[in-house]
């Protein structure tokens, strides 16, 4: 178990800081460095994208990542120096790696379930608990109180051209 990094989220839901994250990683020694692979399941909380309730959930992440030796006195040309992640000595920092994977897996807009109807545009009730005849009558925008003269019964295809 490790513990959530603050700032980890994004405008309607992310991961509480200090929040407790599983940890199932395998760490390998290969030539270039330290392989990292394996998940993480963390807590989620935020607010639904229809109706602003309270979601809670759990996202699970992969990481996999090499973080590579110290680099040398000849620098290595051709590669992104900027994405590469280092040892530091015998340490490594996963909290950019994690960072990365959860942001990229964070729903765009949270739901606090699947068919949530959302609020009323006009009273703001949340839909779910209003009455199932809920509505504000007619109250049309007045520039567009030519359209209700509009007969849409009459169509070209309808009349019969003799």
């Amino acid at each position: 178990m490790a513990h959530a990094p603050e700032g980890l989220g994004s405008g309607l839901v992310g991961v509480p800081a200090g929040a407790e994250v599983a940890l199932d990683l395998r760490f390998e020694a290969v030539s270039e460095g330290v392989l990292v692979t394996g998940s993480a399941i963390a807590p989620l909380v935020g607010e639904c994208a229809r109706c602003l309730d309270q979601v809670t959930s759990t996202t699970e992440v992969w990481i996999q990542e090499l973080y590579r030796y110290l680099p040398g006195p000849v620098a290595t040309g051709g590669e992104d120096d900027d994405e590469e992640r280092f040892l530091d000595g015998d340490q490594l920092d996963l909290e950019s790696a994690f960072r990365d994977a959860v942001v990229l897996a964070l729903p765009l807009s949270p739901l606090c379930r699947e068919d949530c109807p959302g609020m009323c545009a006009e009273c703001g009730v949340r839909l779910a608990e209003a009455d199932p005849l809920h509505g504000h009558g007619e109250n049309l925008d007045p520039r567009w109180s030519a359209l209700r003269q509009l007969d849409v019964s009459d169509r070209v295809e309808d009349r019969q051209e003799g």
